[in-house]
Parts: C-alpha cells; sequence; structure tokens
C-alpha cells in the first residue's frame, strides 16, 4: 500500500511507543541511511523501520539505547535490500536481527532487477517519486533533515514486507527456495567489508618490485591501523594511487607529502606515521610478487572461454545473470588449477550446491572430455 504515515523519532522517551505502533507487523522492514564516507567503519545516520504503509525512523544521533529496537527485532523476521549495506551499521547499534530476508537476493534468483525502485514499480505497482540520485548525495548527518528526505527514506521500508511476501511465493513456485537459502547463509557469512581488506589488492601494486612491495605493505599496514585508530576512511590518510606513488619513489621529509597527492589535513594529522611506515618498509625483507599456479597457457585461455560460453547458455536457460551463476573470474583461475577430480574443480570455482548442480554435467563434459582414439 502507499506511504500512509511516517514518523522521526528522535527523542527516547517516544521510541518505545514508536515500536508499539509497529507491533502488528510480521516481518518487518528495516533501511539504513548511511554517512560514512570520511569513516572507516560503517554507521548510520537513520534507522527505518516499518511495513503496511506505516514507518517510523529513528535518529541514531538523538537515541542512545537501542534495546528497546533489538528485544523488537528479535521477536520479528527483519526485511532487508541487500543486507550487506545494513546489517554492520545496525550491529554497530546493538540490533542484530537473528531472522533477516533480503528482497535483492531473491529478485536476483529470480531473473528480476535488483534496484529496490525497479522492483517495487514492477512487483507491486509502487512508484517512488523522490530524486534517487540527489537523495544518494544528501547528507544523512545533517540535521534537520528535510521533508523530502524522510519521505525518500520511508518509502524504501512502506512496502519492503509486502514485497518480500511476493517474492518469497515465487521462489518457492519456482523451486528456487533451496538456492535463495544458500546464497542468505553465504551472503550472511561472509566477512565484513573491513576484513575483506588486504593490501595485495591496491591497484598498482603488482607492477612494483619486491623492495617497493615492502615499503607499499608497510604503508597500507599503518595506514590501516590510524584508519581503524581514529575513524577515518583509508583514502582520507592516503588514497592507493599516491599510496603506490610513495612506495615507489619514497619522499625524503613529511613537508614533500603535499606535493606528492596527500591532503593537507592528513599531512598535519599522519604525516610523521606515513614517512615512519615507508622507512620501516624500507628495512623490511623485500617481498616478491605472489604467484598463484603456473601462468596460464593459451589452451587454458581458450577453455576458460569455453566455459564461458556454457555458463552463458545455463543462465539463459534458467534466466539469471551469468555471473550470479558463476563470477567470470573463477573461471580461468579454477583451469589454472590443474584440478584431477570433480570435486577438485568444484572447490577451484568456489561453486554453491544450487550452482553446481546447474553447472556440473556440462562443465565436467568441458574440463575432462574423453581423448580421441589413435
Amino acid at each position: 500500500m502507499p506511504l500512509d504515515r511516517y514518523e522521526l523519532i528522535d527523542d527516547q522517551a517516544d521510541l518505545q511507543s514508536a515500536l508499539d505502533w509497529l507491533a502488528d507487523l510480521d516481518p518487518i522492514g528495516i533501511d539504513v541511511e548511511r554517512a560514512d564516507w570520511n569513516r572507516y567503519y560503517r554507521a548510520a545516520a537513520l534507522v527505518q523501520i516499518g511495513g503496511d504503509g506505516r514507518v517510523a525512523m529513528l535518529d541514531p544521533l538523538r537515541l542512545e539505547d537501542w534495546s528497546p529496537v533489538a528485544a523488537f527485532c528479535a521477536e520479528r523476521e527483519v526485511v532487508l535490500h541487500a543486507l550487506e549495506n545494513d546489517v554492520a551499521p545496525m550491529q554497530a547499534l546493538g540490533v542484530d536481527p537473528p531472522v533477516v530476508h533480503d528482497t535483492a537476493i531473491a529478485a536476483a534468483l529470480l531473473g528480476m532487477p535488483t534496484g529496490l525502485e525497479t522492483l517495487l514499480s514492477e512487483v507491486l505497482g509502487v512508484a517512488l517519486e523522490s530524486d534517487k540520485a540527489a537523495m544518494q548525495r544528501a547528507d544523512w548527518e545533517k540535521r534537520p533533515l528535510t521533508e523530502e528526505m524522510l519521505v525518500y527514506a520511508a518509502g524504501d521500508v512502506a512496502d519492503l514486507p509486502r514485497l518480500w511476501a511476493v517474492l518469497r511465493d515465487k521462489l518457492v513456485e519456482a523451486d528456487r527456495w533451496d538456492w535463495y537459502v544458500e546464497e542468505l547463509a553465504a551472503t550472511i557469512d561472509q566477512p565484513t567489508v573491513e576484513d575483506r581488506r588486504d593490501w595485495t589488492r591496491t591497484k598498482g601494486v603488482g607492477r612494483l618490485d619486491p623492495r617497493a612491495r615492502a615499503r607499499a605493505k608497510a604503508l597500507w599496514e599503518a595506514r590501516e591501523d590510524l584508519a581503524k585508530d581514529t575513524d577515518t576512511a583509508p583514502g582520507r590518510i592516503v588514497n592507493d594511487k599516491t599510496l603506490v606513488d610513495l612506495a615507489q619513489k619514497p619522499p625524503k621529509a613529511v613537508r614533500e607529502l603535499g606535493r606528492r597527492g596527500v591532503r593537507r589535513q592528513a599531512v598535519r594529522t599522519f604525516g610523521e606515521d606515513i614517512v615512519t611506515a615507508l622507512e620501516q618498509g624500507a628495512n623490511a625483507d623485500p617481498v616478491p610478487a605472489e604467484r598463484n599456479g603456473r601462468r596460464s597457457t593459451d589452451a587454458d585461455r581458450e577453455l576458460a572461454d569455453q566455459l564461458r560460453v556454457i555458463r552463458a547458455e545455463v543462465a539463459e536457460e534458467v534466466g539469471l545473470d551469468a555471473g550470479l551463476l558463476c563470477p567470470s573470474r573463477h573461471l580461468l583461475k579454477a583451469v589454472v588449477a590443474d584440478p584431477q577430480t570433480p570435486a577438485e574443480f568444484r572447490e577451484a570455482l568456489g561453486l554453491r550446491d544450487w550452482q553446481w548442480r546447474l553447472l556440473a554435467d556440462p562443465f565436467l563434459d568441458a574440463l575432462f572430455e574423453p581423448a580421441e582414439d589413435d
């Protein structure tokens, strides 16, 4: 149903009555507006909770005790859209719902668009009238929030439980519920964005010589520690491009950093730490580039291309995005791993049960094609 009523709750005394207003809803929809572009950790600037056209918008900048929200969510199924964006900020507030569902995952497994605005329009005929691009650029920590911002935020939640009900039924009808359960569990279990960070993924470090790689590693690790300690986005301390440049041609003094691409405020706050890290890296053992397995051959690339075609054909048959069925980056990597058994091949591909069931036969036929008789 269209958005009927929404309330901004920024006084602790009003929180329980707002939750009582929503007590008849199960499942309950939740969305989080974040304002953490300059921070290391994901942080909520507004938490919207509701359904059935009713939304309470809870202000994390004003509310200190979130235990009533945690208790409220513990008794209900919680529906999110792209939960990986919302779970960590909620956990930081002490809200960790035991049962969650994700409409984005469900839509992807049904071969439907995953954008919430499009889904609401196509599935429920609900049109969100706010300027999405403007709202994504908005400063959600600035107070007071405008009426346009409140309407936009409420619209993301007002029909979320109803959308989930339709998608859930479609998953069951399409015999894809098991797929959804696997994908949901994998998404919930994946490491946080912070835990997935690794210095070797920094663009440009692969072309550095071993000594420069040692300096890059030391600077990356120091930047990570500083970012965590001060809750500052790593790129606000020194961006990746500048980090690689500094590792390749280290400065001799802090005063050089500004000319090398480090922000003026970062030079004042972190300059000494940056130079010290580079000096420590210079005294560390060289770090040669890691090579995972052997180099690929023309035959490997030809086989990976063959698998890519097979994957595309299967994906078209079941109406899914090919990347969801098996990410492209895994194909050549799996071939180069030289799997000797189907189990080894599946492990190299990193496929879940539902993906392997769809791809196993055609993939194995391609990989273990019998040799022609002499």
